[in-house]
C-alpha cells in the first residue's frame, strides 16, 4: 500500500517543487518505488525531471478526467524506480470542470487508486494555492509535507493552510501533518536562523532536523532536467536532500 504525501504551501517561492523533485528522487535512490504527481499547471516538476510534455502526452488532467488510465500516463525518469505523472497548462481547466462535479474533492484520490499496488510512496506537488486541485491532493493523501522558506514572512499564509488541513480532515480522517521542511536557509544571516527557531516553536516536533540551504547548484539542476543528486551529487544541496530523505524514511 503506497503512502501518499501532498507537498504544499500556498505561498510561492518556498522551494516546494525543488523539494518535491529532489526528495522523491532521493527516496527512490534509497531503493523504494516512487511516483511523483505533478499537480501544478506550470509543470515545473515534470520539466525538472526531464519530462517534455507535448500536445499528445497524457497528463494528470487526462487521468483525472478518466480519459487515460493512471498507469498508461506515467513517464520514466533518469532515476531508477522514480516515475512521474506529468502536468501542463491543461490542468488549469480542471478547476472549472471540477466545480460542477459530484464528490469533486475525491477525483484525484480515485484516479490514483491503482498506484497503491505499484508504488511505496506517492508524492503530490501541489500548486501554490488552496483551490480545488490542492483540495483533491489533500483528500488523496495520508500526510502533508510543508516546505517553509527561512525568510521574513515565512509563516505568512501558513495559518490559512492549517485551517484548510483541519477542514479537509473532516473529509479525510487519515490526513496528518507529515512534517515541515525548512528551505533556502542562508546560515550567514541572523534572520534565517531566527526564522528557523520561530518555525520550530510553532510546529515543534514536526520540523525535520535537516535544513535545506541556499545552493546555486539546486537552482541550476532543473534546467538540465535532473534532480540534484544526478546533476551534482557532491553539492551541499544533494547531501542535504539525501539526509532529508533518510530522515523522512526513518519517521
Amino acid at each position: 500500500m503506497a503512502k501518499i504525501i501532498a507537498i504544499t504551501n500556498q505561498k510561492g517561492g518556498v522551494g516546494k517543487t525543488t523539494t518535491s523533485v529532489n526528495l522523491s528522487a532521493c527516496v527512490a535512490q534509497e531503493g523504494h518505488r516512487v511516483l511523483i504527481v505533478d499537480a501544478d499547471p506550470q509543470g515545473n516538476t515534470s520539466s525538472g525531471l526531464g519530462i517534455r510534455v507535448k500536445e499528445k502526452t497524457p497528463t494528470v488532467y487526462e487521468v483525472m478526467s478518466g480519459e487515460v488510465p493512471l498507469m498508461d500516463a506515467l513517464c520514466r525518469t533518469e532515476v531508477g524506480g522514480l516515475f512521474v505523472l506529468p502536468s501542463d497548462i491543461r490542468l488549469a481547466g480542471a478547476e472549472i470542470e471540477l466545480a460542477a462535479m459530484d464528490e469533486r474533492e475525491r477525483v484525484l484520490a480515485e484516479a490514483l487508486a491503482p498506484a497503491a499496488e505499484h508504488f511505496d510512496y506517492v508524492f503530490i506537488d501541489c500548486p501554490p494555492s488552496l483551490g480545488l486541485i490542492t483540495l483533491n491532493a489533500l483528500c488523496a493523501a495520508n500526510g502533508v509535507l510543508i516546505p517553509i522558506q527561512c525568510e521574513y514572512f515565512a509563516l505568512e499564509g501558513v495559518t490559512a493552510l492549517m485551517g484548510t488541513i483541519q477542514k479537509v480532515q473532516r473529509l479525510n480522517r487519515r490526513l496528518t501533518i507529515e512534517g515541515v521542511v525548512l528551505t533556502m536557509l542562508d546560515a550567514r544571516t541572523n534572520l534565517g536562523i531566527q526564522v528557523a527557531q520561530e518555525v520550530r516553536k510553532v510546529f515543534k516536533g514536526k520540523v525535520y532536523n535537516t535544513v535545506i540551504p541556499r545552493n546555486v547548484r539546486l537552482g541550476e539542476a532543473p534546467s538540465h532536467g535532473l534532480p540534484i543528486t544526478l546533476y551534482d551529487p557532491r553539492s551541499l544541496g544533494a547531501t542535504s536532500y539525501q539526509a532529508l530523505a533518510r530522515e523522512f524514511l526513518a519517521r
